[in-house]
């Protein structure tokens, strides 16, 4: 019995493990290739939808029910390779100035913003230095008026929510800092409010005193009259100051001021995508070789 026992383990512990490699064949070569072609191409198409993912323009709109849907417009700012046209915001700017800041504020803009984007250092602190800001209070604790500075924000044009609502019938001028993040169809949107009045209303509508027909409008009747119109500004630098040109400008700076960082944001994301290409291939390339014996081997026993 117990030499039956020992001649088992013998025969047992006589068994070698051997491992052969095999030689990658031609099939898997071109699943290699075509993964090492592929691969950049899906990591760039991920990264155009990390891009894009948070564009105003790009999110769903609503079921128009009594107004008009707001077409889709080609603005240079927008998709993976577009970046703002600094240009059209120092217009857009001017066009805010002179036009839209006698009821809009901007909240979360401030003039040190402006540098390096659509004005210089000078011509911003020139822009600062021509507004008056209540500071305080002093060492006898007094409140007093200083001349603005850099890391002062764009004066609002009323003190307080009342008094905006008391001087336009009731309508409370929304702040326009987010105002392309917070309306479906973004700088579209607000492109056609601007070219959406008509004089004469459709028959049917009957508006209230003070309000005004626009067709992109919901309810088609709005608190604030057309304020975009041929002569009612001229640009700095010669540019034709057509209605959809101020239109154009000033939606493109609305965007810049609700994305500041987007231009950024977009070349950090093309240099991650191009990294991480990169990175997953050279780890794919050493899982491969790492894995290649444990995928591909061979289990022989064999007795002696």
């Amino acid at each position: 019995m117990n030499q039956t026992i020992m001649s088992r383990v013998v025969k047992l512990g006589a068994r070698q493990l051997t491992t052969a490699a095999k030689e990658p064949s031609a099939k898997t070569k071109g699943r290699w290739i075509a993964t090492a072609v592929l691969a950049p191409i899906a990591a760039v198409g991920v990264g155009t939808v990390y891009v894009n993912m948070f564009s105003p323009s790009a999110w769903p709109m609503p079921a128009p029910a009594d107004h008009l849907h707001a077409p889709h417009m080609s603005w240079s700012h927008n998709g993976i390779w577009g970046s703002f046209d600094h240009a059209a915001i120092r217009r857009g700017f001017q066009v805010y100035k002179q036009v839209c800041a006698s009821c809009h504020s901007m909240e979360y803009l401030a003039y040190r913003n402006l540098v390096g984007v659509s004005h210089t250092y000078e011509e911003a602190r020139a822009l600062a230095e021509g507004i008056t800001v209540m500071d305080g209070p002093d060492e006898d604790g007094n409140m007093y008026e200083r001349v603005g500075k850099l890391a002062d924000y764009l004066p609002k044009p009323y003190d307080s929510e009342e008094a905006a609502r008391a001087a336009n019938n009731g309508a409370y001028p929304p702040d326009l800092s987010l105002i392309t993040g917070a309306r479906h169809g973004g700088e579209d949107y607000v492109f056609a409010l601007l070219n959406g009045y008509a004089e004469d209303p459709p028959a049917g509508v009957v508006l209230q005193e003070g309000m005004s027909f626009n067709a992109y409008f919901p309810g088609n009747a709005i608190g604030m009259p057309p304020q975009l119109y041929y002569g009612v500004m001229d640009y700095d630098d010669g540019t034709p100051a057509t209605v959809s040109q101020m239109s154009k400008d000033v939606c493109t700076f609305l965007a810049w001021a609700c994305m500041p960082e987007q231009d950024q944001r977009k070349r950090m994301g093309l240099k991650a995508v191009i990294v991480m290409s990169l990175m997953s291939l050279t780890a794919l390339y050493y899982k491969r070789h790492k894995f290649s014996l444990l995928k591909s081997r061979k289990l022989v026993f064999r007795e002696t």
